[in-house]
């Protein structure tokens, strides 16, 4: 990724923060809750859902495990539409291709399609670099731009926002960029919506470059899928002269059947719709219809080196529909900004940490953004086992150890401010190793039990703070056992 910004709190430091602000619980409270019953009611249609799943699930693992035949495979086939692929390494890389085509077209505004690899990289604030000014025009990622805010939620970016903090943000910021939100702009949905409409429609139809992301690439014909519920995508798609998607390597699919399965999983998890209100999908460049001009950019950005990781790289499955975001109690209470990436929730505690890696206070305290519920892999529309790998990643910050990083196989050091969890695993593991001991300890423990604290002191006080602590009871299970069943195993 385009790396931590310096100075990003840890997790816990920022959700502590978040926990505290009670509009944004109410907001964040309000809007998950909505959202995942209504999921639950879409999904709960289909007989085969279970069925879909599975196919999703191995259909991703197929295409990730032969990635390389699929680029290659969907590099000759966009070239041969008409169209023009570049390969990115990284952001750096990214937004100089990226930058380097708008500034040939001689335009200074683009417009842009909903897109986290773009966020992902920091293209808006490349582009601003080289005097080229972006519009979001997802209306949502519009309320997040106007108000100088970020993306809390992967598909639903101002969720942290209610109806009155988003008529006050249009009424003060629309006018510097663009047409001015109406007089007396109320916070009804259509009066907002209808204010954002009039907003972009100039914009719309001035573009000469538009940018955007891709929810799917099918390897077989070249072609790229954006779905969408508001329409902009379409007319982003659509209206300009030049086209640029960048687009995450781990997105392509290998053939049409295949696509066919993701647009009954996607909308189902992500809007609890039985399709997306818009579908739009290109294959190269036609005469008379669309741009003139495609150019994809394949993202890297860490995605190798997750591949390399047998137990992370299931994160790649990942199709970008939120559904572990609404079920996540953690989320729910702690917001997206607590994350500190355009990737929240779930899939951003494991996914971040192998894009960026764990070197970070923030990336190095993510696998720990989780009680470990499963509730994610529940509902999650590709089976990632988000638990395996959060306990993996743990493993990896706390032990270290060889990964991949830049193509490159390294040892990992620990990462700090974990030396009593090694000591503790390293005496758990010890005790287990010698009954003897651990029933001495079990006795010991069980006998001075009215000797207990009700709360932990030093570094286990942070967890009784919110919690009680659990009771020692009058014997240890084994002697229990022995008493009462005259058995000794």
């Amino acid at each position: 990724m385009s790396g931590t910004q310096p100075g990003t709190p840890a997790f816990p430091e920022a959700a502590r923060d978040a926990v505290r602000d009670g509009t944004l619980r109410g907001n964040l409270r309000h809007a998950t809750r909505t959202i995942r019953g209504k999921r639950a009611r879409a999904v709960a249609e289909l007989d085969d859902w279970a069925e879909l799943r599975a196919a999703g699930k191995a259909i991703k693992d197929r295409t990730l495990r032969h990635l390389d035949h699929y680029l290659v495979r969907l590099e000759r086939s966009v070239t041969a539409a008409g169209g023009t692929v570049h390969w990115a390494a990284d952001a750096a890389e990214a937004n100089r291709i990226v930058t380097g085509l708008v500034k040939a077209t001689g335009e200074r505004e683009v417009v842009k399609v909903k897109s986290m690899a773009t966020q992902e990289i920091g293209l808006n604030e490349a582009l601003e670099a080289e005097g080229v000014r972006a519009y979001e025009t997802d209306l949502a990622e519009l309320i997040v731009q106007l108000g100088r805010d970020r993306p809390s939620h992967t598909l639903v970016p101002a969720i942290h926002r209610n109806r009155g903090e988003i008529r006050d943000v249009f009424a003060r910021e629309m006018a510097a960029w663009g047409r001015p939100a109406p007089d007396g702009l109320t916070d009804r949905p259509a009066d907002l919506a209808e204010a954002a409409r009039l907003h972009l429609r100039e914009k719309f139809l001035r573009a000469g470059v538009g940018i955007s992301g891709a929810n799917f690439m099918v390897a077989e014909t070249g072609t790229l899928v954006v779905v969408e519920s508001e329409g902009n995508g379409r007319m982003c798609l659509t209206l300009p002269e030049t086209l640029i998607s960048v687009v995450g390597i781990e997105k392509v699919v290998p053939t049409w059947r295949d696509l066919e399965v993701f647009l009954q999983l996607l909308p189902r998890s992500s809007t609890a719709e039985r399709m997306n209100p818009y579908t739009t999908m290109w294959t190269g460049t036609a005469d008379g219809d669309g741009p003139r001009a495609f150019h994809l950019v394949l993202l890297d950005n860490g995605r190798t080196d997750t591949l390399a990781d047998e137990v992370g790289r299931q994160a790649l499955r990942c199709i970008r529909c939120s559904a572990c975001l609404n079920v996540c109690p953690v989320y729910e209470r702690a917001g997206g900004h607590a994350y500190g990436s355009v990737y929240p929730g779930p899939i951003g505690a494991i996914l971040s940490p192998q894009l960026r890696g764990t070197g970070s206070a923030v990336d190095a305290s993510l696998p720990y953004a989780s009680s470990l519920c499963g509730a994610c892999t529940d509902v999650c529309p590709v089976a990632i086992d988000f638990p395996e790998v959060l306990i993996h990643l743990r493993e990896r910050v706390v032990q270290g150890g060889e990964a991949t990083r830049n193509g490159v196989r390294v040892r990992l050091r620990p990462a700090k401010g974990h030396a009593a969890e090694r000591a503790a695993m390293r005496a758990a593991r010890w005790a287990l190793d010698h009954p003897a001991a651990l029933r001495a300890g079990q006795r010991l423990v069980s006998r001075t039990r009215r000797l207990h604290p009700a709360r932990l002191p030093g570094p286990g006080r942070a967890w009784t703070d919110a919690r009680e602590l659990p009771e020692v009871p009058p014997e240890p299970f084994r002697d229990w056992w022995r008493r009462t069943r005259g058995d000794a195993r």
